[in-house]
């Protein structure tokens, strides 16, 4: 199976859900070839115009040297992001006659009920997903927030269970339907392809030199970022490095960034204490300087652990590092991923809205 992600963090919570299944899987960024197992590629569509999500999407399935199995594309279950245009891009691009689109999230409170969208119980358009920057949700009506949907050969089902999830899996997985949503329908999609079966994750741990005790990870030889200025702060008993004011306000002299505790403690947490600016543009300059220091100190103390929150930042770090290919190590909660770059340096991956589990 060939899974294409819109961010980074959506892609590794896909890949620990088909890791814990017992599923062989590799993560790339930005390219990969269908293989025997489960390929997960890794995009930034999300955070690009649309057409440039569009021309990436073309490029990601021109490089599949075959068409795989099944294709799933992992979408967020906010309903952000270009998704009509992908999904179109993914159909005129293949074979496939049809998506059916399902980001209802039911384990998580997120449901489709008579074509609306709600969380907990409310309609997105009057949640916090309404100031979204980029995505605001105007509307919860699933045929008003994508109104080319239908003509493009999109189908938007109601899901309000598990259950349901199930029901229209097997209605329409025919070898001629692109399914596209969140972590849910992935882990029923799953289910439905290879029976449901228990996680097979203590197989891989065996596998892999990586035991359930050893995910409860202590934060030695670590470099750790924070690149969300909504993150919670880490009590981890090793020092904060909070990024300056200057660099803060757009200045890239990142001399001015004091991590001489680095040399001693051989770990530190990179933090962005600051938050009286907003915008698109202070977004990308936050995530490229936080990338651009982690690549500085890497190639300085070179940490066996690289630890990210936040997808946005994790994504300009691991290109700023040149890390395209993972080999999954640990799921250690949902959305909360252990990744080995190419190097041996382990990498975990979490989405800034995830909590972190037991990972400390």
């Amino acid at each position: 199976m060939i899974v294409i992600a819109d961010d980074i963090t959506g892609a590794a919570e896909i890949a620990g859900i088909a890791f814990d299944r017992g599923e062989d899987v590799r993560l790339v960024c930005g390219c990969g070839t269908a293989t025997d197992g489960t390929t997960v590629i890794a995009t930034d569509t999300r955070s690009m115009s649309e057409s440039d999500a569009i021309s990436e999407t073309q490029r990601i399935v021109s490089a599949i040297s075959h068409q795989p199995s099944a294709i799933f594309k992992k979408t967020d279950s906010a309903l952000r992001g270009h998704v009509v245009a992908e999904l179109t891009t993914l159909l005129q691009a293949t074979s496939y006659q049809r998506v059916v689109y399902m980001p209802a999230n039911p384990s998580k409170g997120r449901i489709i009920r008579a074509g609306t969208y709600y969380i907990n119980n409310k309609p997105i358009h009057q949640t916090d997903f309404s100031f979204d920057p980029e995505f605001p949700a105007r509307t919860s009506v699933l045929k008003e927030r994508f109104p080319d949907a239908e003509r493009c050969g999109i189908i938007m089902p109601d899901a309000e269970s598990e259950e349901d999830i199930q029901r229209i899996i097997a209605e329409y997985n025919d070898g001629k339907t692109i399914f596209a949503g969140a972590a849910d329908l992935f882990s029923a999609l799953l289910n439905a392809n290879h029976g449901d079966r228990p996680s097979d994750s203590s197989l891989h741990w065996a596998n892999h030199g990586v035991s359930p005790h050893d995910s409860q990870n202590r934060p030695h030889d670590s470099l750790i970022l924070c690149g969300s200025t909504q993150s919670k702060p880490l009590d981890l008993g090793i020092p904060l490095a909070p990024m300056p004011r200057e660099i803060y306000d757009g200045s890239h002299d990142l001399s001015l960034w004091d991590i001489e505790a680095y040399k001693q403690e051989h770990s530190l947490i990179l933090t962005i204490p600051h938050t009286h600016r907003t915008g698109k543009e202070v977004a990308v300059h936050l995530r490229n300087v936080m990338a651009e220091m982690a690549k500085q100190l890497i190639a300085i103390h070179c940490p066996s652990q690289l630890i990210i929150e936040g997808g946005a930042t994790a994504w300009a770090t691991l290109q700023a590092l040149g890390w395209t290919s993972f080999d999954i190590k640990n799921q250690i909660a949902p959305g909360v991923v252990q990744m080995s770059a190419t190097n041996g340096t382990l990498v975990t991956l979490k989405p800034g809205s995830y909590p972190w589990g037991n990972f400390f």
